[in-house]
């Protein structure tokens, strides 16, 4: 059975596994991503900030805890919505159930929209990438994350397990549709390289101020070998972009 985007977080036995697999000190969330997203989030104190793809609300708790002054996560999964909904119960949180397609973007309204591993599931990003911009205010920033189109490009290496020592890369620039086998499940997830990120991101009226590729940190990993091994193919790639001032 294949799960289209958020809907395999519904599944009791891949959300477990998952969760386990997301707080470990060393996973490419905690270790590669995460160092990155907030280096390029910066201060936060005070802002109004839109999570698409919240997940189970820990993100969100971090953020507040710096002083954010609204947060609202949009959550396409029950289950994660529930997760998410009970961690962030202050009146400062809103958690809103819906696909980041069908979510009500008000005009000119965030200081910062993020989007931490959730894009890579959506079919039609021009539409996401016009609608976040409709929602920022004039000076604000959106940062998202996606698995390295490297790693969706073919899922022919993870036959060998979850833990690869080797990857291959092919149909690269064959771009659309990939049907990842993760955690026990068939997940469906969209592959683009990385010129497509920026060629829809220019097109839509963003100007890209950062690209990063996840070049792993020693100092964030607790294993040597761990850090070793995810020197060998960048497994991260995120966007810091503020809005182009002329565009119409």
């Amino acid at each position: 059975m294949e799960f289209k985007g958020s809907l395999a977080y519904d599944e009791q036995d891949f959300l477990e596994s998952y969760l386990k697999r997301r707080s470990r000190p060393d996973s490419p969330n905690n270790a590669i991503e995460g160092p990155i997203v907030n280096d390029l989030l910066g201060e936060v104190d005070s802002t109004y900030i839109l999570d698409l793809g919240c997940g189970d609300g820990r993100y969100g708790q971090e953020l507040l805890s710096k002083g954010v002054k609204r947060y609202t996560g949009v959550e396409g999964s029950a289950a994660m919505f529930s997760l998410a909904s009970k961690a962030l119960e202050e009146p400062e949180a809103a958690i809103i159930h819906s696909a980041m397609e069908d979510f009500d973007y008000p005009p000119d309204t965030y200081d910062t929209v993020l989007s931490r591993m959730s894009l890579h599931y959506i079919e039609d990003l021009d539409k996401i990438f016009r609608l976040v911009r409709k929602s920022m205010k004039k000076d604000a920033k959106f940062i998202f994350s996606v698995q390295h189109p490297l790693t969706t490009a073919a899922f022919k290496s993870k036959k060998g397990g979850e833990r690869k020592g080797d990857w291959l890369v092919d149909d690269y620039f064959n771009k659309g549709v990939r049907k990842e086998p993760w955690i026990g499940k068939t997940v469906v997830k969209y592959h683009r390289t990385i010129e497509h990120y920026f060629t829809a991101l220019t097109a839509a009226g963003f100007h890209i101020e950062a690209l990063k590729e996840g070049e792993p940190v020693k100092a964030n990993f607790a294993e040597e070998e761990e850090f070793e091994r995810r020197k060998r193919i960048p497994v991260i790639l995120v966007f810091s972009c503020t809005k182009t001032a002329d565009f119409e």
